[in-house]
This record gives structure tokens, C-alpha cells and sequence, in this order.
């Protein structure tokens, strides 16, 4: 059904889709979001009601029929998000809300009913929480785009897009594309159901999509595919070469959009005055949505000066023993600097009861960091990475046996300098094989 719905929305882009209600609390979607929830990370954190997915078990059929009777008959009514405060790198916090697991499933077969036709209207340029893309998809665009002479790049940053989305604007888009005013009262719902914050107290706005929902991503790419909309736009009406070569003779530029859902850079192949004249130009078009620039944040560079992005550090630099100049992409210092401070927290004394723990910890954290990064010039850093965290480790373990010399640790521990606990080895970044990822 998601296939035909996609189809029909590619072959009538002005299509607007109703009776989409009965999808919504089809036992089938609602049965697939039910597995999406209880499959995901946070199936053992509670909402507002303090019921986990996770504990639901054996009650599942039970639950998923009260759902289903519930909104088939429009009474449904989306619990507030409990509010949780999560650190963020500098010392801010992030809020998250957490919906009930009821409001989870309802949301994740929402989901599964409007992606499929909001996909027929996503442009290429954007990457972020889309099926089958990743954030490497992204970089591997900007890397080609530098290639081809789009050497200034606004770097972009949105302050608190996810809280202060404005819900007129976004629902007229999904109004766009949806007449079923039953499914527009329910994506409704869900922004006004408010969040209660940790010291119990309801807080409700005309703003925002809480992170932490499984529909607010697929919400803020349908706000946001306007900005790339609107650089597309600049794109097609330059579409024909004659045009195209009157507006580069006439001093103008040429401009490209690369978004991971709010987190985006602009590539400019022309000055760097084109460049800075991006901060009124994409302020304008933010300003429908109820969304600003981040004025700490944004910036204009150069690729030769390079800019962070999705964790990578971006850069054209000179090749070693040649005058030739490429762009290279690794590991950015805050991403390594930040798999150092988790690398610092697993290694700490009193941390874990034994040497097969803390492996398994390390693993679990290292293997998932190297296989994001290992599409780039990133051999050095693992290299960096695999000797830092090799000397934490014997501090470990050298703390949890101190009346033992060097010799008889590394004849007990690691004997070929290959630490291992039983079967359990020390997870090596050295030896994830670094690869160059190709542009689709």
C-alpha cells in the first residue's frame, strides 16, 4: 500500500490524498508500527503514563485493539510528552519529550500513511531521516560538489528548529498534500498535546515539534523541504546552457543546498559577496516557518579554511610531496574529542567488575564510531584512537591489580599486545578499513 500511495503521489504532484484515515488504524500499519516502537532503542523509557513498550509483552494484542478502537472512532487523544534534559556538547541541555507508548504506535502508523507521499515531494538534496540515504550520502555530495567549483559555502545553523516551528505554516503543507480533515486533526492533535516538564508542570504552544517523536523528523522535513524548494527553484530557471552562461557573464552565481534534516550548508560557485548575501536571502524564507538563523553558529568560509559538518571536517588541502590540491574529508576534533570523553567514562576505576565488561562496553561504543567515519581520510585518527585507547585500558587494568609488575600483566593480559578477557578481544580501530565513499 505505502508503494501505491508513493506512486500516485510521483504521477499527480498536485494530488491531494483523502480517506487515509482508514489506513491510519488498519490493524496491518498499525501492527508494523507497533513492531517499529518496540524494536526501537527507547522501547524501555515510559511516558506521562509510565507504561515501557518494552513491558507491554504478552498484552500486545490487547493493547494494539484498544489503539485501533479508540482512533476508529475519534477518540484518541494524544497524551502530553514528558520532558527529559539530555547534555549537549558546551554544557547546554537538549529537551526531549517522550510520548506514551499508545501515542508511539499511533504516531509510527501516521508515519508509514504520510512519508511514502511526502517523499514524492522531497528533493535529492536532502538526507536526513529519509529511506534509504545516510548522513555519508551528504558528505560524499558536498565533496563532489567541491570538485566542480563551489568553493564558498555558507555553513547554516537553526536555532531550536525542532521547538519553534510554527504549526500554521507546517500544517499548511501537509494540508498540501492531504484533505482527509480526520488525519489533519490527528497530526494536529500531536503538536498541541503539550509537554510536561520535569517539575510537573503542562506547557502548551503554538510552536514546535517535540524531539524525541517518532513523526516530528518526517514533520520538519516537510517545513523544511521549502528552503530546498527554493534554492531548486534558482537552479531550473538557470536550467538551459544559454541561461545559465548570461547569468554567470552578468556576475551571478550558481547555488547548492545540501540538508541533513536542520542541519544544512549552502555551496556557492562565485564570490564570496554571493556567499554572505545568503544570510537575508534564507532568512526571508525561514521566516514563513517561524524559524531564524543561528547568528553564533552561521558563518561564511572557503573550502580551503574548511568547515564541520555531520561530524566530518571537510577541507581542500595539498597533497603531500605534490602541488596538487584535493578535498579531503576526516573525523572533526569534536567528534574525536568526543568519543575520547566516552572512551575517559568506560575506563574509569570503578566503572565495571571485570576486564570481559568493560571489552564488550568498548566495543559496543568504538565498532559503531569508526564504521560513521570510515568513509574518509580517517586512518590517522583511528590509528590515534586505537593508541589512546590501548594505554587507558592497561591503566585499567594495571589500577584493578597494583601489587602486580608490568611483566606478569602483560604476560597475563596481553601477551602478543592484543588485550583480551576469554574470547573477548579489545576492539581495534586501526584495523577498520578506511574507503572512499562513492557519490550516488
Amino acid at each position: 500500500m505505502q508503494r501505491r500511495l508513493h506512486h500516485w503521489a510521483v504521477d499527480e504532484s498536485g494530488r491531494r490524498f483523502d480517506d487515509l484515515f482508514n489506513l491510519v488504524h488498519h490493524p496491518c500499519f498499525l501492527t508494523v508500527a507497533w513492531e517499529r516502537v518496540r524494536n526501537n532503542p527507547g522501547r524501555r523509557t515510559a511516558g506521562v503514563d509510565g507504561v515501557k513498550p518494552h513491558g507491554i509483552g504478552v498484552y500486545t494484542e490487547r493493547f494494539l485493539r484498544g489503539i485501533r478502537e479508540d482512533v476508529k472512532s475519534r477518540g484518541f487523544r494524544p497524551s502530553p510528552v514528558r520532558e527529559v534534559q539530555i547534555p549537549k556538547a558546551g554544557g547546554k541541555l537538549r529537551s526531549l519529550g517522550i510520548p506514551t507508548a499508545a501515542d508511539r504506535v499511533v504516531q509510527a502508523s501516521l508515519k508509514l500513511v504520510l512519508e511514502p507521499i511526502f517523499e514524492a515531494d522531497f528533493l535529492p538534496c536532502a538526507y536526513g531521516f529519509r529511506p534509504r540515504r545516510r548522513a555519508q550520502d551528504a558528505i560524499a555530495e558536498i565533496h563532489f560538489l567541491g570538485t566542480r567549483g563551489f568553493r564558498w559555502v555558507f555553513e547554516a545553523d537553526i536555532a531550536k528548529c525542532f521547538d519553534e516551528i510554527d504549526h500554521g505554516a507546517l500544517m499548511q503543507r501537509v494540508c498540501g498534500r492531504v484533505s482527509d480533515k480526520r488525519v489533519l486533526h490527528l497530526v494536529r492533535a500531536f503538536l498541541k498535546s503539550g509537554i510536561l516538564s520535569e517539575d510537573a508542570v503542562t506547557r502548551f504552544s503554538d510552536t514546535g515539534t517535540p524531539q524525541g517523536g517518532i513523526l516530528s523528523p518526517l514533520l520538519a522535513n516537510i517545513v523544511l523541504s521549502g528552503l530546498d524548494q527554493h534554492f531548486d527553484a534558482k537552479r531550473r530557471v538557470l536550467s538551459s546552457g544559454w541561461a545559465m552562461q548570461r547569468h554567470l557573464r552578468a556576475g551571478g552565481a550558481k547555488y547548492r543546498i545540501v540538508r541533513y534534516a536542520d542541519d544544512f550548508v549552502v555551496m556557492v560557485s562565485g564570490s564570496r559577496q554571493h556567499a554572505e548575501a545568503l544570510w537575508d536571502e534564507v532568512a526571508e524564507v525561514l521566516s514563513p516557518m517561524g524559524l531564524r538563523l543561528s547568528e553564533e553558529k552561521t558563518r561564511v568560509c572557503h573550502i580551503d579554511e574548511g568547515f564541520d559538518f555531520l561530524g566530518f571536517r571537510i577541507q581542500r588541502c595539498r597533497k603531500r610531496g605534490t602541488a596538487k590540491t584535493h578535498i579531503y574529508t576526516w573525523p572533526s576534533k569534536k567528534a574525536l574529542n568526543s568519543i575520547k570523553t566516552k572512551v575517559r567514562e568506560l575506563t574509569r576505576r570503578n566503572r565495571h567488575r571485570t576486564l570481559a565488561d568493560l571489552l564488550h562496553q568498548l566495543t559496543l561504543v568504538l565498532r559503531g564510531w569508526c564504521h560513521y567515519f570510515k568513509h574518509g581520510v580517517s586512518k590517522a585518527t583511528f590509528q590515534y584512537l586505537d593508541h589512546f585507547m590501548w594505554w587507558r585500558v592497561t591503566g585499567w587494568i594495571r589500577k584493578r591489580h597494583p601489587k602486580l609488575g608490568w611483566k606478569t600483566l602483560r604476560r597475563r593480559f596481553w601477551p602478543d599486545w592484543q588485550i583480551r578477557e576469554g574470547k573477548l578481544e579489545l576492539f581495534r580501530p586501526h584495523a577498520v578499513p578506511v574507503t572512499r565513499y562513492r557519490y550516488r
